[in-house]
Formats: structure tokens, sequence, C-alpha cells
């Protein structure tokens, strides 16, 4: 479904990402670690085009995403992304900030927008806050709000930057939870978090960036368990002791 080719991106004289290349195939879970400033979220925004890459190629279904072709706004219907700091209209209901975009990118009508809006809202377990304004919802009820709303434009491939960085440690539950669901669906994923038990008992593949570089990229139990490099196994460990330090 996905496949990134050699993708490099600067900012200035810093190097983002440099030639990072991975497939992945429909249904897949794909978890993304690092350091921070190790290209994670630029990796996500490069795959939506919210950020413009120098050189590579990005495929979504063999299509280029780049190419003289390409439609952006077919991509970001496609591509639903869950950002770390929830992106919610603060004047607009629950609700309302699902049915915007069902509205004027898919062109459904008031009604049919309302319906979908209240059946996501009910999958992420908000239907009874569908007239809450953000300010009435906690961090973990606008994060589940944010991917109601992504959802709701039934996207081949789910992106998610850190969706539970701005959460406090008790609400971070709740949204990986609808996460899990997502994954016993089917939904193809490419997550960047440092969730390990999410990494460890939902990714298909988890991948190790460090310095634009692609460090290490494998099933969870082998980087988790006997990673080939030493760089893989001390990151993982360290955040292991925090994911178990919260609980």
């Amino acid at each position: 479904m996905l496949r990134v080719e050699n993708l490099s991106k600067s900012y200035g004289d810093e190097r983002v990402l440099r030639d990072v290349s991975f497939e992945m195939d429909r249904g897949d879970v794909e978890v993304v670690v690092g350091p921070s400033g190790s290209g994670k979220s630029t990796l996500l925004r490069c795959v939506n085009r919210l950020t413009e890459y120098d050189s590579g190629d990005i495929y979504l279904d063999g299509d280029s995403t780049t190419g003289p072709d390409a439609d952006v706004n077919q991509l970001r219907r496609d591509v639903g992304m869950v950002f770390q700091d929830f992106n919610l209209f603060a004047h607009l209901t629950a609700r309302k900030n699902i049915t915007l975009g069902l509205r004027r990118v898919k062109g459904l009508s008031k009604e049919e927008a309302r319906s979908a809006a209240d059946e996501h809202l009910e999958m992420v377990g908000l239907a009874a806050q569908a007239d809450s304004y953000p300010a009435e919802l906690s961090g973990g009820q606008k994060q589940r709000v944010g991917i109601a709303r992504a959802l709701a434009m039934e996207p081949k491939l789910m992106l998610f930057d850190e969706p539970t960085s701005a959460l406090d440690p008790e609400l971070i539950g709740e949204v990986v939870g609808v996460m899990e669901k997502l994954v016993e669906r089917g939904m193809t994923m490419l997550v960047v978090t440092h969730e390990m038990g999410f990494a460890r008992s939902a990714a298909s593949t988890v991948t190790f960036l460090e310095d634009g570089n692609i460090v290490e990229r494998g099933p969870p139990e082998q980087l988790f368990e006997s990673p080939e490099q030493a760089r893989t196994g001390e990151f993982l460990g360290r955040l292991d002791k925090v994911h178990a330090d919260h609980e």
C-alpha cells in the first residue's frame, strides 16, 4: 500500500531524513521510534505532503504522491492524520469538528455528515459528547475526537504522530485502546509513539530511526528481544524502563 523510496529532507544545513526507504502492505501496523529530532514527525508529514521533501519518491497503492498527476486533496482523503496537539477547532462542537471536512472535502449533505460523525464518535466512545466543545473535553477525549475525525474520511492509511505525548499518564490508555481497536479492524497504520506496550503487542514492524537514518527495522520481537544493533537495544531498553515506571 505504501512505498517510500530514498526519502531525504533537509532544513537548511540540517539533514532530517537521509535516504529513508521502507514498504507497508495493507493491514500493516508500522511503529516508528527514535530520539527527539530523529526525523519521525517529518517522515509522517512527508507521507501526506504537509511537508515537501527534497528527493526520493512516495507511492500510495502504486501511484506516486508527487508526480505531475498527483492530487493532493485526494491524498489527504486517503491518508488520515492524528496530531499530538489535537488540532481541533475550539469554536466547533465535537460533531462539527468532524462534519466540517465531510461536507467540504467529501461533499456530503448535512444529514449524511451528521450521521457519519455520530457513527465515528460512537466508535471512539464519545457518543455522549457530540455537542461538547473542545474546552469541555479532557485531553484523551480531544484526541479521540481527532481520531474519529480522521476515520470519518474513510482513509486507506492512518498516520499517528505521537498521539499520546500531550496526555496525562492516566488518559493515555483510552487513546491506545481506540488504536488497538483499529488494529483489530485491519486499519493500515503508520505510528510514531513511545508507547512500548502498543509497539510490542500491535505492531507488525518496528522501525528505529536516528539522525534521519533507519538504524534497524523488523518485527517487534526481534527489535525488543534480540536487536542486531547495540544502539537499538540501548534505546528500546530505556523506553521500556520509562513505560514500566509509568505503570
